[in-house]
């Protein structure tokens, strides 16, 4: 089966390439279309073909300048007109750049769409629109019962294929009492709230390990608090998660799941989650840490306090962690796409 992984914009290469290769793993001829990650290096392809033929101009002249946009906006056009003109057994498109345009797809071959942010922030309100441009497509995936469930209510049937865990190299290093924040910083990740916890917890310290898409302002001179900043290369993510006691996810109600929950997973480390969109249920359905209530942060502190403090509790939750590592793969996401494409032939 010749499968077309489309990412036009490359907000996920790393999701990209581990779904590609385990789908080349399982027998499918797979290209991934992309355009050039503008942040770091990208996993080189592993039985399937990488094409950064997408935006070639914005996604290499600009990093998060807003003067890409207007170029961007231009070179969508033929970004529209290469998926509609496409030919492979499956298109699967993961990411919609621009909404307002991409209503207007229509397309040759089947199609799939993976639904990761449900109705993105910037059009989250407009669902009439989110109704129409899902429509478009022959299947559409999420990754939560709370994804099916969102979508439904636009009806909008869409399959639940769990994200899967990212592998990783981590041992254990920690010292019982290292919180950890992970992933790109932005506003809805709720930063803040984990820094409040970690102050309320005289005797641990916070590790923030990732890129900033917002102002720090305020937050760098919190104390226990330690930073390191950037895109970070595959070794120094592991080195954060191998000292990492247990990763906080203190979200807003923005998206579905969280990669970087699944980084933490994927390491064996466990969470402390704020139970907004898809998050709670891999933590709950493993046993991987503990839920609290969105925008709580006593509870946050509370749950943090009762993990790092309670030795069977912490051994309990790694160990669901372990269980989420070990089901939670690629292979088995691969299969069940695999699935879902053969019922569009």
């Amino acid at each position: 089966m010749r499968v077309l992984l489309a990412d036009p914009p490359a907000f996920t290469p790393w999701y990209d390439h581990e779904l590609a290769a385990a789908l080349a793993r399982a027998g499918a001829d797979v290209e991934l279309a992309t355009s050039r990650f503008r942040f770091g290096d990208v996993p080189t392809p592993d039985g399937y073909r990488r094409t950064e033929r997408l935006y070639p101009l914005s996604a290499r002249l600009f990093a998060r300048s807003r003067l890409r946009l207007p170029l961007k906006g231009i070179e969508h056009v033929d970004v529209l007109r290469s998926l509609m003109l496409a030919r492979p057994d499956v298109l699967h498109l993961q990411w919609l750049a621009l909404p307002q345009a991409d209503v207007h797809l229509r397309f040759r071959a089947p199609s799939v769409f993976t639904a990761h942010d449900l109705l993105p922030r910037r059009t989250a309100s407009r669902r009439g629109l989110w109704r129409r441009i899902l429509a478009r497509f022959d299947r559409v995936v999420v990754h939560s019962e709370h994804g099916r469930e969102t979508l439904a209510g636009l009806g909008i049937d869409a399959r639940v294929i769990p994200h899967p865990v990212y592998p990783s190299t981590a041992t254990r290093s920690d010292d019982g009492a290292t919180l950890l924040a992970l992933g790109v910083i932005r506003p809805y990740k709720g930063l803040a709230d984990a820094i409040e916890a970690t102050r309320r917890l005289p005797d641990t310290r916070l590790l923030v390990a990732g890129d900033p898409a917002m102002p720090l302002d305020g937050l760098r001179e919190a104390e226990r608090v330690e930073w390191r900043l950037g895109y970070l290369p595959q070794a120094e993510l592991d080195r954060a998660l191998s000292e990492a006691t247990v990763a906080v996810f203190p979200y807003r109600a923005e998206l579905d799941q969280s990669g970087a929950l699944l980084q933490a997973l994927g390491a064996g480390v466990p969470a402390v989650v704020y139970d907004v969109g898809g998050l709670a249920e891999p933590v709950r359905a493993y046993g991987a840490g503990r839920v609290v209530p969105a925008g709580d942060v006593d509870a946050l502190t509370e749950a943090a306090r009762a993990l790092l403090d309670d030795a069977p509790a912490l051994a309990a939750a790694r160990a669901g962690a372990e269980r989420a590592r070990s089901e939670l793969t690629w292979d088995a996401a691969a299969h069940s796409h695999l699935d879902v494409y053969r019922e569009l032939h």
